[in-house]
């Protein structure tokens, strides 16, 4: 059964590239789009995707706010903020709103159905330049500086490897290639490290991880 899919977004011509993406792909199908915040909090809970592709950008109310006022009602609804800003603020604004992952627009089709795909696993995608972002906000030590914390501790040292290819970014399926291992393995692994750091996604593992 294919994964159900809401777009909101605003720019027509960007509306309609996701909506190809979207349409075009095996896993995945459109329920519907929306062309504005105000619109979205009227007929998100009505399509009841599992995924939306959110523009922060709208014309009136903004994207942030209607992941803000809908998340609460719709714990399950997974927000995939997709945007050309990488601004610090709007990143971890968005973040603290209940948004799921957070990628740039420019991102490939590709990799943008990888990252819906990460999401559905229970990630939180970023495009590269994002994930720095949050990585320099979170750090306060260099990266090769594993803190001497006891959850820390427990993990492997491909679990540590795994660890510091997400925080650079990484898809699953790149971390599989770096790693020359399968997708899956991966998967398995970074549920064993969220596991033992008592963890719910990628943004949360690095920042334990980074020893904040």
């Amino acid at each position: 059964m294919k994964i159900p899919v809401a777009i909101v977004e605003d720019n027509h011509d960007i509306r309609l590239a996701l909506e190809q993406i979207i349409e075009m792909s095996d896993e995945y199908k459109l329920l519907g789009s929306c062309i504005s915040g105000e619109e979205a909090l009227v007929h998100l809970p009505i399509l009841n995707p599992k995924v939306v592709l959110m523009d922060i950008g709208l014309g009136g109310m903004s994207g942030i706010e209607v992941v803000r006022a809908l998340k609460p009602q719709h714990p399950d609804m997974l927000f995939m903020m997709c945007t050309i800003y990488d601004e610090d603020e709007k990143i971890f604004e968005a973040l603290s709103a209940g948004a799921n992952g957070y990628i740039l627009k420019k991102t490939p089709p590709a990799k943008l159905l990888e990252g819906i795909s990460e999401l559905l696993d229970g990630g939180a995608p970023m495009s590269s330049q994002i994930a720095r972002k949050v990585v320099a906000a979170f750090q306060n030590k260099p990266a090769e500086v594993v803190p001497s914390d006891a959850e820390i501790a427990t993990l492997t040292p491909r679990e540590n490897e795994i660890l510091e290819l997400l925080s650079k970014g990484l898809l699953y399926k790149e971390i599989a290639d770096v790693l020359g291992i399968s997708s899956e393995t991966v998967r398995k692994h970074v549920y064993h490290i969220y596991e033992k750091l008592h963890v719910g996604n990628r943004v949360e593992a690095v920042n334990k991880y980074f020893g904040r």
